[in-house]
């Protein structure tokens, strides 16, 4: 993967995300060989909307990689509460670091930050447009259960807001990948998203109910219902809770199912699911750490191609 940034999924092609994938199988059958792979480099943490997982395991994988970490803290106190634009804060902070992570709620942030600084740059999510790290533990998660061809996924929930669902879909176009999307009609995958997929040539089928496929899937990646995505609050109480499973759902289901979820969770994924074999969303969140190491690895490898020791991969 060439590339100084991390942007869009739409950027990486199916070398670039199995060579990410590979790095990240060796970076967790062995991450003592990394721990101080990038010792004395800086992360900062740019975060504009609330996070906790992206965030934390950022913070976790670069300090796995022997990185130090800075972050801007709560927007209100920091110079953007006094008006300071988004291209002066990253031309700040890239001041202050090596790389940066930045999430952002208007999309186009991120693409905005690529162009004003030289450090490699990750989006970390920007409004409802993409999310691509996620997208690649989303794809790891996925191929150790599966493989990434031959295979029939079916994505719930929020297609219009999810910025994880507009991500995934354009990385499963570089694979052999079946793509039903189940969902309220207000919901449907932005017009913008569909037209892209089918430019590719992408299989992909659109449905409002799940049932009739629940059977025919390897994989059933649930995402939430995003109230503060909705402009219109009465739209957003209009859908929410349409679209749940419960362990009873399950039971149509091809014994293999993988059932993911980007997290967090309200109730479109009932508790008693936790406790079946098709429950994977917590594994899916803590496969951040091998994935965002990789990532990170990989984008200052680039950056710096004579930085830091070799590592036996």
């Amino acid at each position: 993967m060439r590339q100084d940034h991390l942007i869009t999924a739409t950027q990486l092609s199916r070398d670039d995300i199995e060579a990410v994938l590979d790095r990240a199988r060796a970076v967790a059958d062995d991450p003592a060989a990394y721990a101080d792979r990038h010792a004395g480099r800086v992360l900062a943490l740019c975060f504009f909307e609330p996070s906790t997982r992206t965030r934390m395991s950022f913070d976790s994988a670069a300090k796995r990689l022997g990185m130090n970490t800075i972050d801007m803290g709560d927007v209100d106190s920091s110079s953007v509460s006094k008006g300071e634009s988004l291209s002066d804060t990253v031309r700040v902070i890239e001041g202050y670091a090596d790389a940066l992570v930045l999430r952002h709620p208007s999309e186009g942030a991120a693409t905005l930050a690529g162009e004003r600084v030289d450090v490699p740059v990750v989006n970390a999510g920007d409004g409802a447009g993409q999310h691509p790290s996620q997208t690649l533990l989303d794809l790891h998660t996925i191929r150790e259960d599966h493989g990434l061809d031959d295979l029939t996924i079916g994505i719930m929930g929020d297609l219009k807001y999810g910025r994880t669902v507009h991500s995934l879909a354009a990385a499963l176009t570089e694979f052999d990948a079946n793509q039903h999307f189940i969902s309220p009609e207000s919901l449907r995958l932005p017009r913008s998203v569909r037209f892209d997929l089918h430019e590719t040539g992408a299989q992909i089928r659109e449905h409002e109910e799940l049932e009739p496929i629940l059977d025919d899937l390897d994989v059933l990646y649930v995402t939430r219902i995003q109230k503060e995505r909705f402009p219109d609050e009465n739209e957003y109480h209009r859908v929410a809770g349409e679209y749940r499973i419960d362990a009873e759902t399950l039971d149509a289901a091809d014994d293999d199912l993988t059932v993911m979820h980007p997290l967090p969770r309200v109730d479109e994924i009932a508790p008693d699911v936790d406790e079946t074999d098709h429950a994977r969303y917590f594994e899916q969140a803590h496969n951040g750490i091998p994935v965002r190491m990789a990532l990170l690895d990989t984008l200052l490898e680039n950056a710096d191609p004579d930085e830091g020791p070799e590592v036996d991969r």
